[in-house]
């Protein structure tokens, strides 16, 4: 299934719309937005910057919870460890993607 980015970009605005604005911390929307003059690596680095910082609180509240820490939670455990699992599984995505388009790349004739 070949996917233009043309019609890639314009389903990503439509949805766009669908997300209630609650559901983004706002540091994560802003840098989306504020990204217009980024190259996409310094783009991906941040990206995976932000991954590690949430594994790296789903850790801490695990452990938390683990030695007893009453203002820790299960539900918020739960909830930033899904978090750290759905932002790690999208990095994955997006490498393999990345990875699939530079083999695409290299194996066209020059």
């Amino acid at each position: 299934m070949q996917i233009g980015a043309n019609s890639l970009l314009q389903e990503m605005k439509s949805l766009s719309g669908e997300i209630p604005t609650g559901s983004i911390t706002p540091q994560i929307t802003q840098q989306v937005r504020s990204t217009s003059g980024s190259d996409f690596g310094e783009l991906l680095s941040q990206a995976v910057t932000s991954v590690g910082e949430l594994q790296a609180n789903s850790g801490e509240l695990s452990s938390r919870l683990d030695m007893g820490d009453t203002r820790v939670t299960l539900s918020d455990t739960v909830i930033a460890r899904e978090k750290a699992s759905v932002a790690f599984e999208a990095t994955v995505q997006v490498r393999n993607k990345l990875v699939e388009a530079y083999k695409e790349i290299m194996s066209m004739p020059v």
